[in-house]
């Protein structure tokens, strides 16, 4: 029964509904109280409240009910990702790939991790593991082609930001970046173009603005 409960909880929170997913929830508990899955969606629905202390509590509990439960791991991770604990996000992602949830939203959040510790070498790997899982995933891509090149692999990351433009083409950080990595490249005029494409797109992108006008002072030097 709490099963059903936990499957109708998760429906409600996707609806918007959090007071009856919360009933549903403790009612699953209620029914059972070694259920970590129900321990676990709690803890999701409290860290999508901002209960995060809360959370914490469920996930743990969640764990040591059921120590190979995956999801509970995702879901520490995710909430500790987004209260900036880098390190124990990256331990709990790392748990969560080694229970077996090999899904390219569990690689992406560990390669961010990663990339928000400063460790891009270690990003890598995750980052591009996602974009492989979910090759429609343009945030995903585009990170990847980021750490690419600020990784200074940068025909690597024109490859990659170029795929995303295939997916998005009104991404305009992505040809922010390609102008970026054209300038590092010294084809200027590829740069200008797309800096122009990224400001067309997005005419308050200041970034696009600055690096264009560099890149027209170059070339007005190269005259």
């Amino acid at each position: 029964m709490s099963t059903d409960k936990n499957e109708l909880a998760v429906k409600e929170m996707r609806e918007g509904n959090i007071e009856q997913a919360a009933k549903l929830l403790n009612e699953a508990i209620e029914e059972n109280p070694k259920d970590a899955v129900a321990y676990t969606n709690f803890g999701n629905l409290l860290t999508a409240v901002g209960e995060n202390e809360k959370a914490l509590i469920f996930y743990n509990k969640a764990i040591e009910l059921d120590k190979d439960l995956a999801t509970a791991y995702y879901g520490k991770g995710n909430l500790l990702y987004n209260n900036e604990k880098y390190v124990e996000a990256i331990d709990a992602y790392q748990e969560a790939l080694n229970k077996g949830l090999n899904e390219g939203d569990v690689y992406y959040m560990l390669g961010m991790s990663f990339y928000q510790h400063g460790d891009l070498g270690r990003a890598l790997p995750g980052l591009q593991r996602a974009a492989e899982l979910n090759p429609e995933d343009t945030e995903a891509k585009f990170q990847y082609g980021l750490t690419l090149a600020q990784l200074e692999q940068i025909d690597e990351a024109i490859r990659v930001l170029n795929e995303v433009i295939e997916l998005d083409e009104n991404h305009a950080d992505s040809y922010f970046n390609l102008g970026v990595a054209y300038t590092y490249k010294q084809e200027l005029e590829e740069a200008l173009r797309m800096f122009d494409k990224a400001l067309e797109i997005q005419p308050d992108h200041m970034l696009s603005a600055n690096g264009k006008k560099q890149v027209e002072q170059l070339l007005e030097q190269g005259e």
